[in-house]
């Protein structure tokens, strides 16, 4: 069974190992990525979690089992909805090809009702792959790629809330 489980102050150490996983990953789509003298690629932006609101880090599980993580960030509002980012994603490669990141995705659409930007950077061609085709399916279709100003790489955007309204 899939599920997602918001991250405490006190799980963040855990979070933190979660995110050199995924850092490693993520090294090979990103050259500029390098390690620290500690050996650790850190993420900078991991204290703001719990510092700044309008940001949401889930924990993905699998049978009760850490299979990665979400961090979802609120971007500002526009036309009185929200605007959400999936700043950063990570499914362990064990659970990948089991539709565990599609269902986290969806149930993070859902929970968070608004409008919804999901970047990938150029060279990540899995990454697109994988969220085209979890957002088409979440939206039938009803999606739109952009390219924005400071950003080297497509971007998805959609409302989950128009989604959920046309289905009550």
């Amino acid at each position: 069974m899939v599920s997602i489980q918001e991250v405490e102050y006190e799980q963040k150490s855990i979070l933190r190992n979660l995110l050199e996983l995924y850092k490693y990953d993520f090294s090979e789509f990103d050259p500029e990525d390098d390690l620290n003298a500690n050996g650790l690629y850190e993420y900078k932006f991991l204290d703001h979690y719990w510092t700044e609101d309008g940001r949401y880090p889930f924990f993905i599980k699998v049978d009760d089992k850490l299979a990665g993580f979400a961090l979802v960030r609120m971007l500002g509002t526009e036309f009185n909805q929200n605007i959400y980012s999936m700043a950063e994603f990570f499914v362990m490669k064990k659970y990948r090809k089991q539709k565990v990141g599609q269902t986290v995705a969806q149930e993070l659409f859902n929970r968070f009702r608004g409008i919804w930007k999901v970047a990938q950077i150029e060279a990540n061609r899995p990454a697109q792959d994988f969220w085209r085709k979890t957002i088409d399916r979440y939206t039938d279709g009803n999606y739109q790629e952009i390219r924005e100003e400071g950003w080297e790489g497509p971007i998805q955007t959609f409302s989950s809330a128009a989604r959920h309204n046309d289905n009550e």
